[in-house]
């Protein structure tokens, strides 16, 4: 069986406005379609997710659905674009949500989000990237899901105002094998899961 992966972008513009976190992410989907991996990318800015700590808010909230493709999948990776030398608010929005799923297990009795690989994709033209995937990753591997190595994945620019990614950082030989590196490493460790999932000893939620 195919392995799925979800990307998550957190940019602030919806879909049919140019992301540099999208085209980062699109080198990555590269090798994930070159091994056979499903692909799918969601805009975050396109659906209706309202701010809270819970996995359903009712009436108009679109975040079920989207959680749902992210349990569907093996490997989930969170894009997000650097503002203010931060990741950004939707990004942030996301890891609550998901964050409002850490009272549910699977079928085993571990959170959730065990047996899930995890990554980060953060472009930016001002510093700030690593602190942003810092949040995201800690915040991934809190909540259950599998971290493997060097799995953040990013480009910035020179301090100040300039160009983007899409303009400048395509050539970059360190981020595009960083994303390489990134893509490869989750596929690893998803077939590694796939064939032997964590046990569940000590690790039961009580």
């Amino acid at each position: 069986m195919a392995l799925k992966c979800v990307f998550l972008n957190t940019s602030l513009k919806k879909s049919g406005e140019q992301s540099n976190t999208e085209a980062l992410f699109d080198e990555a989907k590269r090798v994930y379609e070159k091994e056979g991996v499903e692909v799918e990318v969601l805009r975050l800015a396109d659906y209706n997710v309202p701010v809270g700590i819970s996995d359903d808010l009712g009436e108009g909230d679109e975040w079920p659905g989207i959680l749902q493709k992210i349990l569907n999948a093996d490997i989930f990776i969170l894009g997000s674009p650097v503002w203010l030398g931060e990741k950004s608010s939707l990004a942030k929005k996301a890891l609550e949500r998901l964050n409002g799923s850490s009272g549910q297990t699977n079928d085993k009795g571990q959170e959730i989000f065990y047996n899930r690989v995890a990554g980060a994709v953060v472009t930016g033209n001002e510093d700030g990237a690593k602190h942003a995937s810092h949040d995201i990753i800690y915040g991934l591997s809190h909540l259950g899901f599998t971290i493997p190595p060097n799995v953040d994945a990013y480009w910035v620019g020179e301090a100040g105002p300039g160009p983007s990614y899409i303009k400048a950082g395509t050539d970059s030989d360190f981020t595009q094998n960083a994303i390489t590196t990134m893509a490869y490493n989750t596929i690893h460790l998803a077939r590694m899961l796939n064939a032997k999932p964590i046990p569940a000893e000590g690790n039961v939620t009580k």
